[in-house]
């Protein structure tokens, strides 16, 4: 049984999220915590995060199962564009530049593998 963790309008460009994102996806759950504490990208304490938060989610869901016959892996991780702050920067000659704030949520769906 799944068991899903989402992170909303976390302040960060969505591309730059996805790049982390994409080394976490199919690995198993020891593995992907330990790539992202040691990671250099701020981005990757906030993963580390929820990414034990949808383990602890896992856990709740499933009291019975022991964690020595079963191996969690990182079933599916999606970064979607969030919400966009826009500000405006003054530019020469009486101009202004759009500043786009950007966030973004993430959502992590971790799953079992019977051994």
């Amino acid at each position: 049984m799944e068991a899903i963790a989402k992170l909303n309008n976390y302040p960060t460009g969505p591309m730059k999220m996805r790049l982390l994102a994409d080394v976490l996806r199919g690995l198993e759950v020891e593995k992907a915590l330990s790539i992202l504490e040691f990671h250099p990208q701020h981005n990757a304490t906030p993963l580390a995060k929820l990414l034990k938060s949808a383990i602890n989610n896992w856990e709740q869901k499933n009291p019975d199962s022991s964690s020595s016959d079963t191996t969690l892996y990182v079933k599916t991780i999606f970064v979607d564009g969030g919400r966009v702050i826009k500000r405006m920067r003054p530019a020469p000659q009486g101009r202004g530049y759009k500043i786009r704030k950007r966030s973004n949520h993430v959502t992590i769906i971790v799953d079992s593998k019977n051994n």
